[in-house]
């Protein structure tokens, strides 16, 4: 760290020299306009950039030799969560089929990216998506809602043996998904901007909790695929009472500390989030119950019986670790 000592000139004006080395390399010369931002912890951000229009940062994918689609939609994936506003698609003879296929998907799959120009040999994107449209606790919630009611609907799966509310359930998780790189993309804009931030009135400690919240619910939506995927598996089984009590009490236990994991995150509740997690314990009992009456039936419905109350049970011990996580973020902002 450099230390510098503060100056005042005129009798009111606190002044402070700047780095040469760091003003040489970004070109900085004399009047030259250089912005503030305060930070929400007291630091001072000292930026080149001065004015209020989003940086526009361009990628560009030559796909002439790659001939795996997966692998093209992920790095399409990466350079969308990276915070690129323009991703250009280009072939040195015409783009196939299955390029143009994944270019869709990736399109549907995703908020903001619209293809804005497209030939025989290039397709371009362009993020229509302002960040600040789109704050991060209304994403927080409804990527919530959505992944409860994928629960409630698991639970209704083994009870009224629907096959196609499995398929619901399992293809809901796509909205999951969609959200959550939402989130990584703007977080990763926000770290890049720092007068982004300043507009959505959120703290960059916030920002990066709302970020490892939204990686846990996308990974209970994840239990909740395979908790469908699973009942598909013994649709046609006619499972005892018992062994349904014990899947609706393990999964309303399971549920009840999501519930309250993300009322004590925006509530900022330390101490409901500390019993929150002290809550799991009874769940591991519960989800071993279970296990215990799955031993009855033949393995071809034992096993998916098991991966069930695995998947209730990780996905409650998932929802305490954003309590953890909101004891973490309150203990240094308190």
């Amino acid at each position: 760290m450099e230390i510098r000592k503060v100056q005042i000139t005129g009798g009111s004006s606190y002044v402070i020299t700047l780095p040469k080395e760091w003003a040489e390399s970004l070109h900085i010369k004399k009047n030259d306009p250089l912005g503030l931002v305060v930070q929400p912890d007291g630091t001072l951000l000292v930026t080149k950039e001065t004015s209020d229009v989003s940086l526009q940062r361009v990628k560009r994918f030559d796909v002439t030799n790659i001939r795996d689609p997966t692998y093209l939609f992920r790095l399409l994936i990466g350079s969308y969560i990276s915070g690129f506003t323009t991703i250009e698609v280009v072939s040195k003879s015409r783009l196939s089929a299955s390029v143009r296929m994944v270019v869709r998907d990736f399109t549907q799959m995703t908020i903001g990216p619209e293809v804005v120009e497209e030939t025989d040999s290039s397709i371009v994107l362009k993020d229509l998506l302002n960040p600040t449209e789109m704050p991060f606790e209304k994403t927080i919630k409804r990527m919530y809602v959505i992944v409860k009611n994928m629960y409630l609907d698991a639970v209704n799966v083994l009870e009224t043996r629907n096959l196609e509310l499995a398929q619901d359930v399992i293809s809901r998780d796509n909205d999951v998904d969609r959200l959550h790189w939402l989130i990584a993309r703007q977080t990763n804009v926000i770290l890049k901007n720092a007068n982004i931030s300043r507009k959505m009135a959120i703290a960059p400690g916030r920002v990066i909790n709302s970020y490892i919240i939204s990686r846990i619910i996308e990974r209970i939506g994840d239990h909740a695929v395979r908790w469908a995927d699973n009942s598909k598996k013994i649709i046609g089984t006619k499972l005892d009472d018992q062994v349904l009590d014990g899947i609706r009490a393990a999964s309303t236990l399971s549920l009840s500390i999501f519930d309250r994991s993300i009322v004590s995150f925006f509530q900022g509740e330390m101490m409901e989030s500390h019993k929150n997690i002290e809550r799991v314990h009874e769940l591991e009992a519960l989800c071993e119950e279970i296990n215990g009456l799955a031993k009855k039936y033949d393995p071809d419905v034992a096993i998916p019986l098991r991966y069930i109350a695995e998947s209730i049970r990780r996905s409650g011990e998932y929802a305490a670790d954003i309590s953890e996580t909101v004891i973490n973020y309150l203990v240094e902002e308190q």
